[in-house]
């Protein structure tokens, strides 16, 4: 049995999101974006985001696992569904639900950066900088969280919880 609390109400989580937002449209004033969504986690958040981004985006989506139903990071990252299409020229931004180990976003953005975008940047609504193993270049960040097992927003354990509208820390009960 397992039980969530609240770290992030829905507020505070709307509010850095529509911050991000200002700053994506400020920084890339006057250009196109393709926002790539790594799938499942990273759905509620690329489309808040995506509605928030006061510039013409379009919308990809890859899959890449390291966890399946586990609580850590298996280590092996394995790529299950691939872009739909190029990113050759293009202004990405790649968004991610969270950044424990960055192991997985390590290789992720060196197979984006092979394929010649005209840029790439990391979005992640969370970071957990405790758990990193691999640097990897964080442009936008949400929030920086503790090493907790957080769910919500997207965020999941064994599928469940994604829908919450908050960042909650799963504890399990004896």
């Amino acid at each position: 049995m397992e039980t969530v609390s609240v770290m992030i109400p829905e507020e505070r989580v709307n509010a850095r999101i529509n911050e991000i937002a200002e700053q994506i449209t400020k920084d890339f004033a006057g250009k196109s974006l393709k926002l790539i969504c790594i799938l499942k986690g990273s759905v509620f958040f690329t489309t808040e985001l995506a509605k928030r981004i006061k510039l013409p985006v379009k919308l990809d989506f890859i899959s890449v696992s390291s966890y399946g139903n586990e609580t850590v990071s298996s280590g092996r990252i394995k790529i299950i569904k691939d872009l739909d299409d190029s990113i050759c020229g293009e202004d990405v931004i790649v968004i991610e639900d969270i950044i424990d180990s960055g192991r997985t976003l390590s290789f992720l953005l060196e197979m984006l950066k092979n394929r010649k975008p005209a840029s790439i940047s990391l979005c992640t609504l969370l970071d957990k900088p405790s758990r990193r193993v691999v640097e990897v270049p964080v442009r936008y960040s949400g929030f920086e969280v503790p090493d907790e097992f957080v769910v919500g927003y997207g965020l999941d354990y064994a599928q469940n919880y994604r829908a919450l509208p908050y960042i909650g820390v799963l504890q399990f009960e004896d």
